[in-house]
């Protein structure tokens, strides 16, 4: 069984932690994930982007574009997103 080194995979890929091609990689990352959270929560409130769209009170395109990673919302449409999904947001300490 070969090992495989994801560190050095990761830097060979995107450059060294730090570099801007990395932090540029990471920041692209947790809006692809951020994205599919919030995709996966509208399936699971049972709500077309239609019907998210008109809580929120933005078109359908809008949150399309949210759920694809193409634009992050700003905190405050982040938030009226997450209300009209019957959803909070917890802030806590990391462990």
């Amino acid at each position: 069984m070969e090992l495989y080194d994801v560190s050095a995979e990761l830097e060979r890929e995107f450059g060294k932690i730090g570099s801007i091609e990395r932090n540029k990689a990471e920041q692209e990352a947790w809006e692809d994930y951020n994205a599919q959270i919030l995709l996966d929560a509208r399936k699971n409130a049972g709500l077309t982007q239609a019907q998210l769209a008109e809580r929120v009170g933005v078109d359908k395109g809008y949150i399309s574009r949210v759920e694809r990673g193409i634009i992050v919302p700003s905190i405050g449409t982040f938030y009226k997103i997450v209300s009209a999904m019957g959803l909070s947001v917890e802030l806590r300490p990391a462990l």
